[in-house]
Formats: C-alpha cells, structure tokens, sequence
C-alpha cells in the first residue's frame, strides 16, 4: 500500500516540477512510456528479461542502467570537446547525451521497481534499498540538479564539471557494485515506509553538496588562463555555490528528521550514536556553519570554495565511507 501510494505522489510531485520546469514534461512522459513498455514485455514473466531482445538489451532495469552509464560518460567526453575547442556544439552534444542518460536512469528505476514484485509480493520494494541502486539515484538526481541549473542561466560551461563528477560516481558503482545489481528481499530494517522518503531527501540533499563543490573547484580555477575564459565570473560561481548548499541543506534537514522518525520505530530510539547518524550530524553542522558564515559574516571568496570542497570530502565519507569502513545499525547498506 505505501509502496502505491508513495508511486502516486512521485507522480504527482514529478508532474508539479514539471509545470515549473516544462524540460521535465518529455523525460518524465517517455520514462513512463518506456516503463510501460517494459511491464507489457515481461508479461508476469522476470524470466523474459533473458530472452526478449529489447528487454535484454534496452529495456531491463539493468539494460537501462548500463544504457545510462554510457550515455553519461558520452555527455562528460562531449563537454570535455567543447571546453577544448571552445565549441558550443559539442556542449550542446553533452546536454542532449546527459538528458538520454537521465531517461535511462528514471525508466530503469521505474522498471527495477516492477521488477522486485515480479520475485513476490513480500520482495518488492522501492529500489533506494543498497548502494547500487542509490547510486543511480545520486547520478540520475545530480544530473537534474546540473541540467536544470544549465537552462536555468542559459550556459553550458559547468557542464564538463558536473558530469565528471557523475562520471566518476559511474565508475565506481560498476566497478564495486555489480555484485549488488541483483534484487535482494529487504532486511526488517528497511521494511518501512520512512525509508521511501527518507533516502531521496537524503540524495537531493547529497547531489546538491556535490553540485556546490565542483562550483567550488571552478572558482579556484578561473582565474587559470585556460580556464578564464571558458567559465562564468567568480560573482555567479559563488551564487550558485550558495544556491546549492541551501538547497542541499534544506532537504538534508528534512532527511535527518525522517531519519530519527525511522530509528525510533526500527529500533526505539530517535537517536543512538551509530557511525551513520554521527557523521550525518557532522555534514549538518559543516554546512550549517557554512551558511553561516556566509549569512551573518558576509564572507565570500577562497575560503568557502576550499569549504565546499572540504564538504564534499566530509559528505563523501557519511555517503560512502561509513558504509565500507565502519560498522553500525547501517552496515546493511555496504556494498
């Protein structure tokens, strides 16, 4: 029933940004034709994923996913040729590669999510469950966050930035977790409503801390002479930064909250100490002090772009290295 009814309001929600943000309203419609598409060929048989040609080369959730890993390394390669040549064709190539890959990115989320009921009833379950499906999310969440932030100001030069860093995520995901692509029936823990909203709050929380540190990254560079004259004024970069941080900040919040609502109903207690939630805090307190800083001191400059990028570093370990290297009530979310 949650699962229905949290479907019911990412489409509601996803139509209302659509309105705002009328780039939306192609990628979600064709996402949701692909989806379709994919259920009618499965015909309540997961099995079809081995032996239908377009399930198995396109239209699977992990097909798609691939699909999308290509499409976003494509997009990194193109902005990479436009910021050597200075062309805004081949920027304009990243864009349209770095929209194919979100496509694939939603189709596959949706499709994956199909996908855990076909194994049973009991097995289905949003796919935010391990680190290899929230590692599309982070890539598919983060590439949205970048494209809207492009059209937003009509400008392609932080391109190469933020599709590196997705690329990079890419990588990583594929290398070291492929062996978590398989669908698992969910542990206890996660048998909750709290984690459908909890952990994308969490990752449009991540993807915006990322977004402001390659911000951050570009205003220590532009005043390089390669770089000048291929990105925006350090006045924009720094605005963006703090856009970004904001915004990341606000759903980090919300994130955390719902964190505690969770822990309290899995294990009796909103808050308990354990490595995940202790770094959560220290991400929290980084860029509250951060807004801070900014807010009340009236700082700009060098200071907050290697900040944001220490951020990133700090945010990177509660995403990542907690995970890997540390155990906890969380440990169930290694790869």
């Amino acid at each position: 029933m949650f699962d229905t009814a949290i479907l019911v309001a990412s489409a509601i929600g996803l139509g209302c940004m659509a309105v705002a943000w009328p780039a939306l309203q192609p990628l979600s419609i064709s996402a949701a034709v692909l989806a379709l598409a994919s259920i009618a060929l499965y015909k309540n048989q997961l099995a079809a994923a081995d032996h239908v040609f377009l399930l198995k080369y396109f239209l699977s959730s992990q097909s798609a996913i691939m699909w999308m890993g290509l499409s976003y390394w494509a997009s990194t390669v193109l902005y990479a040729l436009g910021w050597i040549r200075k062309s805004n064709y081949w920027m304009t190539l990243g864009t349209r590669a770095a929209w194919g890959g979100s496509l694939f990115a939603l189709a596959g989320l949706l499709t994956r999510w199909y996908e855990s009921y076909l194994m049973g009833p009991d097995i289905g379950h949003i796919p935010v469950s391990n680190l290899y499906e929230v590692f599309v999310l982070f890539s598919f969440l983060t590439t949205m966050l970048y494209l809207h932030i492009e059209q937003h100001f009509g400008s392609r030069q932080l391109g190469l930035f933020a599709m590196a860093l997705v690329s990079a995520a890419i990588v990583f995901m594929f290398k070291y977790g492929m062996g978590a692509h398989e669908i698992q029936p969910l542990i206890p823990a996660l048998k909750s409503y709290w984690m459908k909203i909890h952990v994308p709050a969490n990752f449009i929380g991540y993807g915006a801390f990322s977004m402001a540190a390659m911000f951050g990254a570009a205003w220590l560079l532009a005043d390089r002479p390669f770089f000048a004259s291929r990105l925006p004024s350090r006045v924009w970069l720094d605005e963006l930064s703090y856009k970004a941080i904001a915004l990341g900040f606000v759903f980090f919040t919300i994130a955390t909250i719902l964190g505690a609502l969770w822990a309290a109903e899995a294990w009796g207690g909103y808050w308990s100490w354990d490595p995940k939630e202790t770094w959560a805090l220290i991400v929290w307190l980084n860029y509250a002090a951060w807004l801070h800083t900014r807010l009340v001191k009236n700082v700009r400059g060098a200071l907050l772009a290697w900040w944001s990028l220490v951020g990133f570093v700090i945010t990177l370990f509660a995403f990542l290295g907690v995970n890997m290297f540390l155990s906890g009530l969380h440990s169930y979310g290694s790869l």
